[in-house]
């Protein structure tokens, strides 16, 4: 995860873009320190902050609550989420399919919606939830997509399995993982910690995977699996 270091005369302080969230130690505790290429010292900020060792975490509100809490099931989810993106993406580059900017886009966004769902609405001051705030055009922008795909596309007919190459079935994970995570949205929205933007945008993100499946498959010329009833074989010993 990219951070940005800002650094005074005896601290250092990280900030993490997912979580918006500023984590300030001493240097000496903060900083290891390697031997560079030109032979001077190098100062590598440490990953680990050994805040959750006990099994807790804070909100960008400022509350620190067990890390099996819904709003970190939710950023856990939706980090899920990119992480089958990103494998999704590797596989489109190598077939060439030209879908490449729009998921990245949807990466970006999905961290965009972690700063959202890290910031309880309940409990955020007014420039913490206006920091964090969810674009709804967004919304707007994944249905376009669906919709210049959908012509592209023939007729669904069927009901089809999750199938038609790597980046197909790779692109069918994540939008399985996409139902997770909006399923995972849903008790922050029922008690007003989220806005419903975003649990919207999560929806309609899972459709847009749905397509760009359909479309991965075709742009490769492979078939898509369909669902068909599987019946149990009569026994004709008997």
């Amino acid at each position: 995860m990219a951070t940005r270091l800002l650094q005074s005369s005896s601290r250092l302080c990280v900030t993490f873009p997912l979580m918006n969230k500023i984590i300030c130690k001493p240097l000496c505790q903060q900083l290891k320190f390697s031997q560079g290429s030109n032979g001077g010292n190098v100062k590598v900020p440490k990953i680990y902050t050994k805040t959750g060792d006990k099994g807790t975490s804070v909100t960008i509100a400022g509350d620190r609550r067990p890390k099996d809490d819904d709003i970190f099931e939710a950023l856990g989810t939706t980090d899920e989420l990119s992480s089958a993106i990103g494998l999704a993406r590797e596989f489109c580059v190598e077939a060439n399919i030209d879908i490449d900017m729009q998921l990245e886009e949807i990466q970006c966004v999905l961290q965009d919606a972690g700063s959202c769902i890290a910031t309880p609405k309940n409990l955020a001051s007014q420039n913490q939830i206006s920091l964090t705030q969810f674009d709804a055009s967004s919304v707007d922008t994944l249905e376009n997509w669906i919709d210049d795909c959908t012509h592209q596309l023939p007729p669904l007919k069927n009901f089809i399995l999750p199938s038609g190459g790597k980046a197909s079935s790779c692109l069918h994970l994540a939008r399985s993982i996409c139902r997770r995570a909006e399923r995972r949205l849903v008790p922050l929205v029922d008690s007003q910690q989220l806005d419903p933007k975003v649990a919207r945008y999560f929806n309609r993100l899972s459709d847009f995977l749905f397509t760009v499946a359909r479309y991965a498959a075709l742009s490769e010329g492979r078939e898509e699996t369909i669902y068909r009833k599987i019946r149990p074989s009569k026994d004709k010993t008997k």
